[in-house]
């Protein structure tokens, strides 16, 4: 262990550190704990007030600032502060932690880390339409679906009550049947009744506690938890920090942000742009780097889910250039203070904010798209996600989908239309640009459906494509021959795959024409998703683009392999 004692000193001071990790490793945590005597008025997470930052050298000699966060204890007496650091690199950092108490400050002695390399493939980076890249340069595509919250206490569905209610609902659970059925991503929120970080009244909960101080205890814990369950499970997790409605209504009500429980605004939309209702924000996205931007399952920091809806769902409507200069601030602030460099994003519901998707320190943006009343909007995937990443030159992402959004209504008035949807919304993912498969809601529906499994199906594609091309994906031109049908089809490396889909009510057969290398000679096989299926066709010879004899029932996909055969 690594212990570093100073002189007892008035006023600001480090007493002690200690390196609480035996054996540190690049990109495994590295814990330590400090002692030492600050002074707040307020609260020891008011970064104007106290913060304590790890200042470290890497081995590359650059420079890292590893925000620390307080643990417990008073002002003016001893308190207890930690630090969460992932080494990005292998060898020996150098560096001090060093406390700034208001006008004062003050330094621990040097301390030194060596780092023992590791295989482990470090943090999600964007890497063009189709992937993410980690720090090892492996290519990633995300595959699974929201997973926004664990059961409610008091659910507020119409026909779904008792099953949203159910305590099976939870994060062991939820995410355990996702990973265990070929998931690797899913997107969750902190509100008032999940993750209530910021929150000291919860609400629609026995999960969490009400808290009076400066963050929610019970939400730290069960977000501790959390994280290390994605771990354990190998998924990659976006947080959604916040969403419209929780500058509405009750949430409102009930905001840490109103002036009428203490805090610095009168109304909602003066978050956006009061200084002081700014700087809380900022603190409260610099405790989420001190104690949990350091994993790497972290995939995304996601500001608001559909800032939309606020804009447009309050007396007076925020203007556009408001929400896009509060992005515009606190994603640069965000990469200022995160060492990890992890994502950044946002979400809309159906109405663009002019300037938005333009802010540069948002690494991908996304949409939501749902149909409503029987009409579903999944066909429109392909081009939307076409698009919007032509259009915007950034990784776009379906954050969200449904075959339904009104949760009024009873969704096994079609069911199979809401199951269907959710499969097929999966597939035209798979084969459009998007780093991260569309990600479908109504998680509880789909589980007591027996629905999740089908994930599986899917990522059983996902990983040849990205075996066969090292992760390297591109659109290829084909021609469906023969009664009505949908296609699409990709290159993978020198592997082609297509995508053939009936949404008719009758049986299509026909044939697929692909623009091959004619001078080589191709394996054909046919994956059926329904059963699992594969079906060795012939093989052709060059010359041949053409693969016949594919028949698809309706409502059903067929998906199409062709693969260079050995010596052409």
């Amino acid at each position: 262990m690594l212990v570093s004692f100073l002189p007892c000193l008035a006023q600001a001071q480090i007493e002690s550190v200690v390196r609480l990790t035996a054996h540190p490793a690049q990109y495994e945590r590295v814990d330590f704990a400090a002692l030492l005597t600050a002074e707040w008025a307020t609260s020891p997470y008011r970064t104007r007030e106290v913060c304590l930052d790890f200042n470290l050298v890497a081995p590359s000699g650059a420079a890292v600032v590893v925000p620390a966060y307080y643990d417990k204890g008073g002002s003016g007496t001893l308190s207890l502060w930690k630090v969460r650091f992932t080494p990005v690199e292998a060898g020996v950092y150098t560096g001090v932690l060093t406390l700034t108490n208001g006008n004062r400050c003050a330094s621990s002695s040097n301390l030194s880390l060596a780092v023992a390399p590791t295989p482990h493939k470090g943090f999600l980076r964007a890497s063009g339409a189709w992937t993410f890249r980690f720090d090892n340069g492996d290519l990633f595509r995300g595959i699974g679906e929201n997973i926004a919250w664990e059961s409610r206490s008091r659910d507020d569905s119409r026909f779904f009550r008792t099953l949203h209610e159910s305590p099976r609902y939870n994060y062991e659970y939820l995410l355990g049947s996702l990973a265990a059925n070929g998931g690797n991503f899913f997107r969750t929120w902190m509100c008032p009744w999940n993750l209530p970080l910021e929150w000291k009244q919860v609400a629609n909960t026995n999960r969490y506690s009400n808290d009076g101080g400066g963050f929610n205890g019970s939400a730290m814990e069960r977000m501790d938890q959390m994280m290390a369950l994605a771990e354990s499970l190998d998924l990659y997790v976006m947080l959604t920090l916040d969403n419209s409605g929780d500058f509405q209504g009750r949430s409102w009500r009930d905001s840490s942000y109103n002036l009428a429980n203490g805090g610095p605004v009168a109304a909602p939309q003066e978050f956006f742009t009061d200084p002081q209702a700014k700087a809380q924000f900022k603190d409260r996205l610099r405790y989420l780097v001190a104690r949990w931007g350091y994993s790497p399952h972290l995939a995304a920091w996601e500001f608001f889910n559909e800032i939309d809806n606020l804009m447009y769902g309050l007396p007076q409507r925020i203007p556009d250039t408001v929400i896009t200069a509060w992005h515009a601030e606190m994603s640069a602030y965000l990469k200022s203070i995160d060492p990890y460099h992890h994502l950044v994003t946002t979400s809309i519901s159906h109405r663009d904010v002019v300037g938005l998707n333009q802010v540069a320190s948002l690494d991908f943006t996304q949409r939501h798209i749902y149909g409503h009343d029987g009409h579903s909007q999944t066909d429109s995937f392909p081009q939307v996600l076409r698009r919007e990443s032509l259009q915007e030159g950034k990784p776009f992402v379906i954050g969200e989908f449904g075959f339904e959004w009104d949760w009024s209504r009873n969704f096994d008035d079609d069911a199979a239309g809401m199951d269907g949807d959710f499969k097929k919304g999966l597939w035209l993912g798979l084969f459009s640009p998007t780093p991260v498969l569309p990600m479908s809601w109504w998680w509880e529906y789909f589980d007591h459906r027996g629905v999740t499994p089908y994930i599986g199906r899917v990522r059983s594609i996902l990983d040849r494509m990205l075996a066969a091309g090292g992760g390297s994906f591109a659109d290829v031109q084909a021609r469906w021959i023969g009664q009505p049908a949908t296609l699409l089809a990709v290159r993978c490396g020198q592997t082609f795959f297509a995508l053939a889909l009936n949404d008719g009510s009758a049986p299509a057969a026909g044939a697929i024409s692909l623009p091959l290398d004619v001078s080589r000679g191709y394996q054909a096989c046919v994956y059926d998703p329904a059963s699992g299926a594969t079906e060795t066709l012939p093989s052709l010879q060059p010359g041949l683009g053409t693969v016949s004899g594919i028949s698809i029932q309706p409502g059903t996909q067929r998906i199409v392999i062709l693969s260079p055969l050995r010596g052409w």
